[in-house]
């Protein structure tokens, strides 16, 4: 597996354990074998610990000297506290995106929106995280507030990892629909350039996923 060309080293081993996070590869608690990335990834041992120590540094893992790195567990309290802080940005970089939205990038939110709902269908989740996420990104980037913008990713790479991890798949279907309902809503907002009504919904949003889905 070769790092893409635009990809520093440390960069690709730091998307890569953080993608294994978040689809519930490496699950909290769970010990990070350096040894065995660095071999799937064909890559030294240095950019390998320089990516663990940035992703201890951003939340996602944690480290204790001769034990290693470890994949970090939050507790209630602070996912909920997560939550807030990032619905409140999310609902900031939407209404600032708002006057910057094309057709296209309306179009790319819809066609995502449908794959969303097939991916519940088929109980795809993963594919449904990295669907939602882009769902999201396709606003946030047209904020156009890079420290917005850097704020979230951080946030967001440090919370939704453990969203997705119930073992009552049924469930989780009946939430991810209800949800999925949310993104068709704010699409709506976005096409009527409503920024007081996208700002409630996306806290709401946000609101939702934690109570429901952690």
């Amino acid at each position: 597996m070769q790092a893409p060309k635009y990809q520093s080293l440390k960069d690709h081993v730091y998307d890569y354990i953080a993608q294994k996070i978040q689809d519930g590869t490496l699950l909290p608690n769970q010990k990070i074998n350096e040894a065995e990335i660095c071999r799937k990834l064909d890559i030294s041992r240095t950019p390998t610990r320089e990516a663990l120590f940035q992703l201890t540094s951003d939340n996602l893992l944690d480290y204790l000297p001769r034990r290693g790195f470890t994949v970090k567990a939050f507790d209630p309290k602070k996912k909920l506290d997560y939550s807030r802080i990032i619905g409140s940005l999310d609902a900031l970089a939407a209404t600032l995106a708002a006057e910057h939205l094309d057709e296209s990038d309306l179009a790319k939110m819809e066609k995502l929106i449908l794959k969303m709902d097939q991916d519940i269908e088929e109980h795809n989740f993963s594919d449904y995280h990295r669907d939602q996420y882009q769902f999201h990104e396709i606003y946030i980037y047209k904020c156009q507030n890079e420290i917005l913008i850097e704020t979230l990713n951080s946030l967001k790479n440090s919370f939704i990892r453990q969203s997705y991890l119930s073992e009552d798949r049924q469930r989780l279907m009946m939430v991810l629909k209800e949800v999925n309902k949310e993104h068709r809503a704010i699409l709506d907002l976005f096409r009527t350039k409503n920024v007081e009504k996208l700002d409630c919904a996306l806290k709401y949003h946000w609101r939702i996923i934690d109570t429901e889905m952690l």
